[in-house]
C-alpha cells in the first residue's frame, strides 16, 4: 500500500457514511471535496502525481443501510504538511448521495514504527543468538528469583486469572489490571494481587470481591480509569488506591506501591467522575462494620498499611485519609506536596488567593468547602494530582488530569 523506502507517516481516518457507499465513491469525494482547499501546492492529486501522497486505501463494511469504514492515505511530506492535509479531510461531509462523516484517528509515525519492529529483533538477537557468557553472580540470582516469582503465581477460576499465592488464604485482596503487575507486587513481597485482564471482569473476580476486602491498584492511564468504572459498577469494591500518573503498576517502585496502598481512600468517597459519564449508574453501599478499618492485604509489607498512632498522640497527618479527617468541619485548606506534607495552610475561603502565591511541588489540596467550576479551573491551572472537598457543585467541565476526591 506505500513504500517503506520514502513513506514517514500513515493517515488513519475513519469513515461513517449514512447510506450504501463504494470504494469508489468514497475516493471521488475525497478527491473531490479537498481540491483547491489548500492551494497548489498541497493539492492531492498533484501530491500523488509526484510520489509525495500514496495511493487512497479504503476498507468499508455495509450493514443495515450504513457504511462504516477505515481510510489509509500514506504520506512522505513534513510532520506539519501531513497535519494539514489530514484535517483538511475531516471537512469531507458526503459520500456519493449520502451524508457522511470522515475523522482523524491517528497519525502513525511510519519511521517510529520500523524503529520499534528494529529494537524488537535487536532483543531477540541479544537473547537469541549471543552465548550468554558474561552474566554475573547478582545477575544469575536475579534470574533464578524472577523464575520463582512466576512459578508461585496461580490461577484462579474458569477464566484462570493470574492471581498470587496468598490470594484465597487472604481476608483482602490488591485488584491490578494483568499478570506483569502481579509479578511486581510478588517482586516486592505483595502475595495477594489478582488480575482483573481488561474491562470484561471475570466471575471469579466478583466473586471474590464479595467475599474479600477489594481495594483497587491500577493503571494512572485512560485504560486504568475505564477498569475502574467497570469494576465500580459490576464488584464490591471497598478502597481505591491510585497509581503516579500515567504510570503503570508493572513499573511502579516498592516505595510508590506502598505510598500507593498507604493512601487508599474509601469507595465511597470517590466521586462520580469515574462512572460514565451521563449513565445513572449506582454506587455500591459502603462497606459495613470492620470492614472498614481492615487493611487491603492484612499487615506489614502485604497492605503497606501504618499501625494506628496510639490514644493521645499528636502525630502529623501523613496519609491522604488523616489530612481529609483533619480538616473536615475545621473551614480550612490545605496545599500537600507528594509526600503529603503541609506545604502551606489558609482559610478555605480563601483558596484562590493562596492558589496565587502557591510555590513548590503540590501534590494536591484538601479543602474544607464546596468547590465550583470557577475554582476548579483554576486549580487545573496549577497541575494538581488530587482535590479532596466537601462537595463538587456545578461541575460540567472534569479535568481528566485532576481527581476529585469527596471528604466523607
Amino acid at each position: 500500500m506505500y513504500s517503506p523506502e520514502t513513506t514517514k507517516y500513515l493517515i488513519h481516518l475513519t469513515l461513517q457514511a449514512e447510506g450504501v457507499v463504494d470504494k469508489p465513491d468514497v475516493v471521488g469525494a475525497i478527491f473531490g471535496q479537498t481540491e483547491g482547499l489548500l492551494g497548489e501546492d498541497l493539492d492531492l492529486r498533484d501530491l500523488q502525481r509526484t510520489g509525495r501522497v500514496g495511493r487512497i486505501d479504503v476498507q468499508i463494511t455495509t450493514k443495515r443501510g450504513e457504511t462504516k469504514g477505515e481510510i489509509l492515505i500514506s504520506s512522505s511530506l513534513d510532520r506539519a504538511e501531513t497535519a494539514l492535509l489530514a484535517s483538511s479531510l475531516e471537512t469531507i461531509d458526503r459520500v456519493g448521495p449520502c451524508t457522511a462523516r470522515v475523522k482523524v484517528d491517528r497519525i502513525e509515525d511510519i519511521r517510529v514504527t520500523k524503529r520499534r519492529k528494529i529494537v524488537e529483533r535487536a532483543k531477540e538477537l541479544l537473547l537469541e543468538d549471543f552465548d550468554e557468557g558474561t552474566l554475573s553472580s547478582d545477575d544469575l540470582l536475579d534470574e533464578v528469583r524472577e523464575v520463582i516469582r512466576i512459578e508461585k503465581l496461580e490461577y484462579l477460576g474458569e477464566e484462570r486469572v493470574h492471581a498470587g499465592p496468598n490470594v484465597m488464604a487472604s481476608d483482602a485482596i490488591i485488584l491490578v489490571e494483568g499478570r506483569a503487575d502481579v509479578i511486581n507486587l510478588l517482586r516486592y513481597g505483595i502475595k495477594n494481587a489478582v488480575a482483573v485482564e481488561g474491562t470484561n471482569v471475570p466471575r471469579v473476580i466478583i466473586d471474590l470481591c464479595s467475599q474479600k476486602t477489594a481495594t483497587t491498584l491500577l493503571d494512572g492511564d485512560r485504560g486504568g480509569e475505564l477498569i475502574l468504572r467497570e469494576l465500580l459498577q459490576v464488584a464490591e469494591i471497598d478502597f481505591v488506591a491510585y497509581s503516579p500518573r500515567g504510570k503503570s503498576v508493572e513499573e511502579m517502585s516498592r516505595k510508590e506501591i506502598v505510598k500507593a496502598l498507604r493512601n487508599k481512600v474509601p469507595v465511597e468517597v470517590v466521586t462520580d467522575h469515574i462512572v460514565d459519564e451521563g449513565a445513572a449508574a449506582e454506587r455500591l453501599p459502603p462497606p459495613a462494620g470492620p470492614a472498614e478499618a481492615r487493611p487491603p492485604a492484612g499487615a506489614g509489607e502485604e497492605g503497606g498499611e501504618r499501625p494506628a498512632a496510639k490514644e493521645g498522640s499528636q502525630r502529623p497527618p501523613s496519609t491522604l485519609g488523616e489530612h481529609m479527617a483533619d480538616v473536615r468541619d475545621r473551614k480550612i485548606a490545605r496545599f500537600l506536596s507528594p509526600d503529603y506534607t503541609v506545604l502551606a495552610e489558609s482559610n478555605a475561603a480563601d483558596v484562590e488567593g493562596a492558589l496565587q502565591t502557591l510555590a513548590g511541588d503540590v501534590e494536591g489540596l484538601v479543602v474544607d468547602r464546596i468547590v465550583d467550576q470557577k475554582l476548579l479551573d483554576q486549580i487545573g491551572g496549577r497541575d494538581l494530582e488530587f482535590v479532596a472537598a466537601r462537595d463538587f457543585k456545578g461541575i460540567v467541565k472534569r479535568p481528566l488530569s485532576i481527581r476529585l476526591i469527596k471528604i466523607g
